[in-house]
């Protein structure tokens, strides 16, 4: 979501077992404009599956860093996508 003090600035997070991506956009009237990239391997995943917190959380911080250099911004919340056979989702309703 929000990044840094830019409210139009976007941030794409995903969790593979081989690398971990990140990429910041800027969202404009026309669309959205990528402005930073990084991309680490990861360690600390096998088949989808955290085995190494920490190995993991490093993998995250240097793309992360990798991109926030590209963009030249602070990044502070990301949308993330984390895919595997152990993710299950059910529909639910509620109300408050």
């Amino acid at each position: 979501m929000l990044m840094n003090s830019k409210d139009n600035l976007v941030v794409g997070l995903d969790i593979g077992t081989t690398k971990i991506c990140a990429i910041v956009g800027e969202v404009t009237p026309h669309g959205i404009d990528i402005v930073g990239i990084g991309s680490h391997p990861s360690k600390g995943l096998r088949k989808g599956v955290v085995i190494n917190i920490d190995s993991t959380v490093q993998s995250i911080e240097k793309a992360i860093e990798e991109a926030e250099l590209m963009a030249g911004c602070e990044i502070h919340s990301v949308y993330a996508g984390i895919a595997g056979g152990h993710i299950r989702g059910f529909n639910s309703h509620g109300v408050v």
